[in-house]
């Protein structure tokens, strides 16, 4: 707090003292108490208002950086996630969905030959009566496993469920034991033009087969109509086989339990929509250098922005952070980052760090794009300037959000984080100094009325005695005369 802001405020509480003695007709004892009171600790007051303001501001401003910098990383990462900064795969016929995972920077063309889809078991039980007419009580079990023509080979890892169907069940019911039990199969009732049918479906995969036994209530039978296993023959029954896809990749067998492979190589997942065998699809990879100039200019344009908060913060002369130990630290950190080397692991010649990009900094902090050295490098390595832009351990991304977690770790002494900490901490402190003097001034309020009332009953009582006095002496100077 400034000499001036307690000098004001004690100004202000003499001028109210003044007040309470200078009344026409009578003090306000209460009134002057609470002034004397105020201006006791009128000074200590204000220091401590005056710093709790400041740190407030400081609580503000380092949360304010640490927050631009989480969403800084963020819409990188979102950005670097969209696949569209890599090269875009592309596929000479309709077997597979590609879409890059952001893991890796594909490159290079390949053959795709897909000879099986994986496919999910369904079965299909006997038309029944009608959707309300009851289907027996008892116990209807889910074995899993992998059926093969007329054998079934048990998981016996997986655990076998056991439905209750009470008595009175319906066909409906029936699907909503199976569907209750979330054990990856699912049900539903058909109405076909036989009657109504239960439909059970399992997992893509070959090994989420499965069979259905039965064990009946003697009393009430019925269940076993919608037992299966692949021995029975009912083929009217199995309408689909559990399989895993089966395709060849530069004419390597490969098998996946689903239609989506993930990580097929590396930086790029498929889903397999179709068969093509005996006639190969072509799968090649198209440079996208539009898009990485663009993202950098925003880039660069967010990175400015950042760094001119940071710089406001930081200023010697009026930076609220101008001693703050993260703030400093992330301000160290902007001004090396276009020379950092962010791909350690880059082969030789390619691209290593943002300056190799164009990304330089200016003698007052911000931040300038060549864009005639971005280009340059996108001509002479475009997959080396793409792999900068993946989700991986090293590139743009990694950087940046390396960053941000630091500044984000409570456990780092030089983290926005600890630096909000440290002024909550004292915030929290300040508080309660507050509250101490709060009440040590309501004590002095209290002591100062309690002795205002006996001066106030002693003038009273002083004052008593002299009217009575000279109403005496006016009686007998009047019986005189």
């Amino acid at each position: 707090m400034s000499t001036t802001s307690a000098a004001t405020t004690r100004s202000a509480a003499s001028s109210a003292i003044l007040t309470s003695l200078n009344g026409a007709n009578s003090v306000d004892w209460n009134t002057l108490a609470a002034n004397l009171a105020a201006a006791q600790f009128a000074g200590q007051t204000d220091r401590l208002t005056t710093r709790t303001d400041t740190l407030d501001k400081q609580i503000s401003v380092a949360g304010n950086l640490r927050s631009m910098l989480q969403t800084f990383a963020t819409s990188i990462g979102d950005r670097v996630r969209s696949g569209d900064l890599s090269p875009q795969p592309s596929l000479s016929a309709a077997v597979a969905t590609p879409r890059l995972s952001g893991s890796a920077t594909p490159r290079g063309s390949y053959t795709l030959e897909v000879t099986q889809l994986a496919a999910a078991q369904s079965l299909a039980s006997p038309p029944v009566a009608s959707t309300t007419a009851t289907v027996g009580s008892g116990t209807l079990t889910l074995r899993f496993g992998t059926v093969a023509g007329s054998s079934f080979t048990e998981d016996t890892a997986r655990p076998a469920i056991d439905l209750t169907i009470a008595a009175g069940a319906d066909i409906a019911d029936i699907a909503s034991a199976i569907n209750g039990a979330r054990a990856g199969v699912s049900a539903y009732v058909a109405n076909t033009t036989d009657g109504p049918r239960l439909m059970v479906k399992g997992a893509e995969g070959a090994v989420n087969g499965f069979v259905i036994e039965a064990t009946e209530d003697p009393a009430d039978p019925g269940l076993a109509q919608f037992a299966w296993n692949p021995t029975m023959g009912a083929t009217n029954r199995l309408l689909t086989t559990a399989q895993n896809a089966s395709f060849r990749l530069d004419g390597l067998p490969m098998s996946s339990p689903t239609n989506t492979v993930n990580e097929v190589i590396p930086g790029l997942n498929l889903t397999l929509t179709a068969t093509n065998t005996g006639a190969p699809a072509t799968l090649t990879f198209a440079d996208n250098t539009s898009a990485i100039s663009e993202v950098m200019t925003d880039f660069v344009s967010a990175l400015n922005q950042l760094a001119s908060e940071v710089r406001t913060a930081t200023d010697p002369l009026s930076g609220d952070l101008a001693r703050d130990g993260g703030a400093l630290a992330l301000k160290r950190s902007l001004s090396q980052l276009s020379g950092q080397v962010i791909m350690p692991n880059a082969p030789a010649g390619a691209p290593r760090t943002l300056a190799d990009l164009g990304v330089a900094i200016q003698r007052d902090g911000t931040f300038q794009l060549d864009g005639a050295r971005l280009t340059a490098a996108l001509r002479a390595d475009p997959t080396g300037v793409a792999a900068m832009f993946t989700n991986g351990i090293d590139g743009v991304y990694s950087t940046i959000d390396g960053l941000a977690r630091r500044m984000n770790r409570s456990t780092d002494a030089f983290s926005l984080t600890s630096s909000v900490n440290r002024y909550t901490g004292l915030k929290t402190r300040l508080s309660s100094d507050l509250a101490a003097i709060a009440d040590k001034q309501e004590l002095l309020r209290q002591q100062l009325v309690t002795r205002f009332a006996k001066t106030q009953t002693n003038v009273s009582a002083s004052t008593s005695t002299l009217t009575f006095l000279k109403n005496q002496i006016d009686a007998w100077n009047s019986s005189n005369n």
